[in-house]
Order: structure tokens, then sequence, then C-alpha cells
């Protein structure tokens, strides 16, 4: 024990002789007159800013919504204030002292104090809550405690190989901190675009989900261009990349390409749109919920989602029942007895059938047509046209039979049912029943 007594001695020493000092008793009195100041000052400042900043209960506006956002950064105040003291207190310190370290790393700690609220208090983004703590927050604290040039130094002598190429831990921790938060904005800004494409409700909908996809590849692109000129890479290189992007495609991505390219077909032409209930060759049938540029994800009635790619759409033949609103002629048939009067039955159904109201009266209004004479009775069958499938929640045939049942008793007409003799044979005859 006493040998390491007599190792940090000297340290001892020179610590008591500075603690004495002027310049030391100045940045002791400078940090605690910021703290005092900062926290007096936010403490004067907050109720203020907090009036200023508090819209009227329920405004929706913009700047409503602006003064919200700003209410938020409040708890920011405190450590901002004292590290402006701070920073005011250590050029004065310098300018009468030469010196003023203590001042400056108070400053950085106010700094990382304003940081480390800004993330626990105003951040609420799951991603950028933990960007922040995970990512933002240590850099800050290496900051503050005045070991970034040592640190940044380490972390570029060490070298990670990738294949032919090699990149410093330096290089990665700065792609992490630019890279999270330029393609988070990116995110962010493809999300505004989308809802607002979405609600142009003037356009056709293939127009809007064209418009939204060009609008996302364009926002991604541009975030990518972004990233690689602040991380410092040469932007012609890129053209290597896009040589080896399509030996690629060349080689093992043709079926992700031709996805890609069917996809955009298919949003310029607006041959199928989001809503519209289509019937694949293979059977796949299903209303379309979501068009992306490698799938189209189609829902069926129980609830089940079928993800076919795009390529199908335009290699097989596709029957859209709906377009987007467009009638379809659905068929109910039924059958009368022989005793029936048949002249009266079309003119009956039909005035039956309109009533219903989800049937249309065009392009053609309810027919009722003779259709055969059965065993049993006289068969007829209705046609209609609805806006829409007879599925799912509508069940146009069904209200319809309920319509003829209905109306066929009312005017007294028979509806059939199948009668059958059965005959035995015995050795002294048969008898019929």
């Amino acid at each position: 024990m006493e040998r390491y007594l007599q190792q940090i001695e000297p340290a001892l020493a020179a610590a008591r002789d500075w603690i004495v000092t002027p310049s030391a008793w100045g940045q002791i009195v400078a940090l605690a007159l910021a703290v005092l100041l900062g926290w007096g000052a936010a403490a004067l400042v907050r109720p203020m800013l907090l009036r200023l900043l508090s819209p009227a209960a329920g405004a929706t506006g913009s700047l409503s919504l602006l003064r919200r956002q700003l209410r938020r950064l409040l708890p920011l105040l405190g450590p901002l204030f004292a590290a402006a003291f701070a920073a005011f207190g250590e050029e004065a310190l310098r300018a009468l002292f030469g010196t003023a370290g203590i001042a400056a790393f108070g400053k950085r700690v106010f700094l990382f104090l304003a940081v480390r609220a800004f993330v626990r208090d105003v951040l609420r983004e799951p991603f950028l809550r933990a960007y922040g703590r995970f990512v933002v927050l240590p850099i800050v604290a290496v900051y503050a405690v005045g070991l970034m040039p040592t640190v940044a130094a380490a972390l570029s002598t060490m070298r990670m190989p990738l294949g032919n190429l090699s990149f410093d831990l330096l290089w990665a921790m700065k792609f992490a901190l630019f890279g999270g938060l330029i393609f988070w904005a990116g995110r962010w800004s493809n999300e505004r675009s989308t809802a607002y494409l979405a609600g142009q409700e003037e356009l056709r909908p293939a127009t809007r989900q064209l418009a939204i996809k060009t609008a996302e590849v364009a926002i991604f692109g541009l975030a990518f261009l972004v990233l690689m000129n602040v991380m410092g890479v040469n932007l012609t290189s890129l053209a290597v990349i896009g040589g080896a992007i399509g030996v690629g495609i060349g080689l093992g991505l043709q079926q992700i390409a031709s996805n890609f390219i069917s996809g955009i077909i298919l949003l310029i032409e607006g041959q199928a749109t989001v809503g519209d209930y289509v019937e694949l060759d293979g059977g796949e049938a299903g209303t379309i919920v979501k068009m992306t540029l490698r799938s189209i994800i189609l829902e069926t009635f129980d609830g089940k989602w079928i993800v076919v790619p795009n390529e199908h759409f335009i290699t097989t033949r596709v029957v859209n029942y709906s377009d987007q609103g467009s009638a379809n002629r659905l068929e109910a048939a039924f059958s009368v007895s022989y005793d029936t009067d048949i002249n009266r039955v079309p003119a009956i159904i039909e005035a039956a059938v309109a009533k219903h109201p989800k049937v249309l009266g065009h392009p053609e209004a309810p027919d009722c047509e003779l259709r055969g004479f059965g065993d049993s009775g006289i068969d007829f069958a209705v046609e209609f046209w609805v806006s829409g499938l007879d599925d799912g929640p509508n069940k146009y045939v069904s209200d319809v039979l309920f319509l003829i049942w209905n109306a066929l008793k009312e005017a007294g007409i028979e509806i059939p049912y199948p009668h059958r003799v059965v005959e035995l044979r015995g050795p002294e005859g048969g008898m019929r029943f």
C-alpha cells in the first residue's frame, strides 16, 4: 500500500497545488454559476413558454401541431441554458487564465444531459428512441468525457475485412449514426407522401398506387445517394455496383426482375387495382388488398391472404369481377307448377326482384325467362344486375330467392316438389303407390 501511495503522491501534490490556484476556483465557481443560472433561467422562462406553446383545446391546425411539438422540448431548457452559461464562462476563463478544462468538461456534461433528456422525454417513435439510446447517447457520452479523439483514432486503426474489401470501425460507426437517421427520415417522408397521395380521390386507384410506388422508390433512392455522399463514397463507383447487379439479374434474379417489371406494368395499365375481386387461372381468387412491386396480395372471403407474384397477372388469364364498381349479372332459378298460367310469371317476378335496393335498372332491368319443362314443374330463371359480388357480406341471390318465394305465394302460384310413383310387384300382381 505504501508503494502505491508513493507512486500517486506526485499526482496528489500536483492536484493540491492546482486546487488553490485562481484558475481552479474560477472554473469551479463558473460551473456552480452555470448550474444555478441555467436551471434558474429555465424555471423563469418555462411558464411563459408553456402558455405560448399551449394551443386551444381541440385545435388541429398546422400551427397548433407545431406548438405542441415545440412544447415537448421544454425539458431541455435547464441543460441547454447551463451549457450556454458554461460556454460563456469557459471563454472568459481562457481569456483570463489561458485554461478552462473543467468548465469545458462541464459544458460537455450539460450537453450530454440535454441529449439524454431529448431521447428520454421528447422522442416517442420506437425506432428513434432505440436509435438515440443505443447509438447517439454512447457517442455523446464519449464526447462528454473528452475521449472522442482517442476513441476515434483507436477505431480508425481497427479494420474489418469483407471479402476483398475492408473498412475501419470508425467508418462503421459513422454509417450507423448517419444511416439510421437518414433512412428513418426517408421512411417518415414515405409515410407522409403515401398518406397524401392515397387521399387524392380524383386520381384513379391504379394511378394513385403508381404515384405511391414512384414516390417510395424516389425517396429511398435519394436517401441512399445522400448517405453515400455523407460517407464519402465516390458515386462514380456505383457504376460498378450497377454492373454487379446486372450480372446478378442475368444469373439468378430473373424472376425478381420479371415481377418488378410486371408490377410497374400493372400499375401503369390499371387493369387490376386495390379493391378489385379477381380470379386467376390457377384458381386463386380474392379481393386485392395490397399491390407491391413484387407481388399482389389477395384476401379471400374467409379471411385468408394469398400472395401472388406480379408475373402471374401478366402471363396468365385473369378474370376481374369488380373493376372498381362495374356491374355483374347474376341469375336465380326457380320452378312453378304445371297448373300455373305461365304467362303471368315473368311480370310478377320481374316486379318483385326490381324492389331489391341493390338490383340495378341499368344496363338491363330484371329479366325473367322460361328455361324448360322439368319433371316436376316448369323451369324459370330471373337475370338481374348488381354492383358487387354474391359472396361475403352480399347475399344477392339469396335475397332474390326470398322475393320470388313471397311473390309467388302472394299470387297463389304453387312451387312444385318432386312426385314419385313406387310400384311393387309380387307373384299375384303389382301395386302402385
